[in-house]
């Protein structure tokens, strides 16, 4: 039986007057990968920057509603400790442009003042390497810049960052969108290696890629949640007559 990680219980999402988000109830279940899919502005990267409380970042935005990870209110934990617990990997690869593939890896226990020796951040780093399928490509360039690395490899360094602080839930806002269709295929077979360790929740406008990396999809319409299922019964037979339109193609 699949357990809860996270309950969004009737969440709402506001930029000042303008509501993005309008009751949204989901379970997101541990260790599956849940895709996100839908139109362009249905609100797929607002509800996931709501999960890591980024949406609150901009001025005048603001949610109603519960978010409960592991029985916690997320809005009542401190944000260092919520960032720990949920990762968050972008469109577009970030590495921190100063800091070497290494002090990439480990810049969240740096940044969030957390002791660690040197000998468990080597290990903290070769793990998240290996993790993210990089570690045999950057092991005798550990000490080079990020940012030397392919589009790619950058991707996947930052996913390496996020796991590096040992997440519950990794959130992947289209991590494929600027990547080519090589660099991709690896980040898609990582998603299904990395499936056993951590909860994923993948925003796509990429329907074969939902169809192929995940095991539960929420497809949503004008910042609503219109279906939400196991992905195979929602690609081969959806309950709502736009799920089904939208996966043949008819709007997008």
């Amino acid at each position: 039986m699949e357990t809860t990680v996270l309950n969004i219980k009737n969440l709402n999402a506001f930029y000042g007057e303008s509501q993005a988000l309008f009751d949204v109830n989901m379970e997101i279940y541990r260790k599956n990968v849940t895709a996100i899919m839908g139109p362009s502005g249905c609100g797929k990267s607002t509800l996931i920057r709501t999960v890591n409380r980024m949406h609150e970042l901009t001025p005048h935005a603001y949610i109603t509603g519960n978010l409960i990870l592991d029985g916690e209110e997320l809005t009542k934990l401190h944000t260092v400790l919520l960032r720990q617990k949920i990762g968050m990997v972008f469109q577009r690869p970030n590495p921190f442009p100063t800091m070497t593939i290494f002090e990439n890896v480990i810049a969240g226990y740096k940044l969030n003042g957390i002791r660690k020796s040197k000998n468990e951040l080597h290990q903290i780093a070769e793990e998240s390497l290996n993790k993210s399928a990089l570690w045999d490509e950057v092991k005798d360039k550990l000490f080079k810049k990020g940012t030397f690395l392919s589009g790619g490899q950058q991707q996947r360094l930052c996913i390496a960052r996020a796991l590096a602080m040992k997440p519950e839930i990794l959130l992947l806002d289209e991590p494929t969108s600027a990547l080519d269709p090589i660099a991709s295929e690896k980040i898609e077979e990582l998603i299904l290696d990395l499936r056993k360790d951590v909860t994923m929740m993948l925003v796509t406008h990429n329907t074969a890629q939902a169809a192929r990396v995940s095991d539960y999809t929420a497809f949503m319409y004008l910042g609503k949640l219109v279906e939400y299922g196991k992905t195979k019964k929602l690609f081969t037979n959806p309950d709502d007559k736009r799920t089904e339109e939208y996966l043949i193609g008819k709007f997008g």
